[in-house]
């Protein structure tokens, strides 16, 4: 068998232009779902129409978790339920694969809007001052008050930032499946979730948000599949390290125990729905309540 001849440079380099040329139309389609400029259905539409176009080589898996509201876990649930390989590409698929892909979108488009949203994030990420700012600016949203048995920090109020309880209450929440979801936290006290205020806001049809660490998260999808799991991003590092030790409510070996929990929890952002960076507080909180406001499939 003779070699293959080796292709000139003039068309290796024209082949690297088109692929990079093509890469960057994939990016500017999924920044537009991203932005909400183009819908997921239309670029879906787009590339069963025009086969030779970027939403048509897009994979399916880019397309969906360009959805604001999509985060890996949920995509790959639903790329499951709708039977489709993580490598299929959007012009690629079946008329079956296709027509799924599509009901799938339409009914999005209309569904139940989501009304149970779970906060949570790496220590000191500013996970209480984003909670706190929705409770006193968007007083429709219920947030929900847990239950730890540390001691209340300077300015903490019982009731209303948690419910301290002794270990014995706690016990006693416990045994008579009070509570949502509880864990041990830092290896040294223990958090929970009352549900009966919940299930009765959620009842009403109000809006509810948990702000609890990544245990209790991973509990809640379990209890509650249709919650949005939202994980708050520090802008840097850095800055997640300025904020734990400016906080000065731990010693330097606290200090120190608690950025290596960070790194672990922070290496957990991608079981999340979405993820939100706490660049600034007001504006964390607003993408937190508008995630109230859409619908969540499946």
């Amino acid at each position: 068998m003779s070699p293959r001849p080796t292709p000139p440079d003039v068309d290796r380099v024209a082949a690297a232009q088109a692929a990079v040329a093509a890469r960057r139309a994939r990016a500017a389609v999924k920044k537009s779902v991203a932005d909400k400029s183009r819908t997921a259905l239309d670029v879906a539409e787009t590339a069963w129409a025009k086969p030779a176009s970027a939403e048509a080589t897009l994979r399916v898996t880019e397309l969906l978790t360009s959805i604001p509201t999509l985060g890996p876990t949920r995509v790959a649930r639903l790329m499951e339920n709708l039977a489709i390989s993580e490598r299929k590409r959007v012009g690629g698929l079946g008329t079956r694969q296709r027509v799924k892909l599509r009901e799938y979108l339409v009914t999005r488009a209309g569904g139940e809007p989501a009304r149970l949203v779970v906060l949570a994030g790496p220590t000191a990420v500013g996970k209480g001052t984003v909670s706190a700012y929705i409770r006193e600016n968007y007083p429709d949203v219920l947030l929900s008050v847990s239950a730890t048995t540390r001691k209340p920090r300077p300015g903490e109020i019982d009731g209303v930032h948690y419910y301290f309880v002794s270990d014995e209450e706690f016990d006693r929440k416990i045994a008579a499946g009070e509570l949502l979801e509880w864990a041990i936290v830092h290896n040294s006290y223990r958090y929970g979730t009352p549900r009966p205020p919940i299930d009765a806001a959620l009842a009403a049809g109000r809006r509810v948000l948990l702000e609890i660490d990544l245990q209790g998260a991973r509990l809640v999808r379990q209890a509650m599949p249709e919650a949005i799991l939202v994980f708050l991003l520090p802008p840097t590092w850095e800055e997640l390290v300025r904020r734990l030790i400016g906080r000065g409510t731990e010693d330097a070996a606290e200090q120190s125990r608690r950025l290596e929990t960070a790194k672990v929890e922070l290496a957990a952002q991608d079981e999340f729905d979405v993820k939100v960076v706490n660049r600034d507080v007001s504006e964390a909180a607003r993408e937190v309540v508008e995630l109230m406001a859409v619908p969540v499939f499946p």
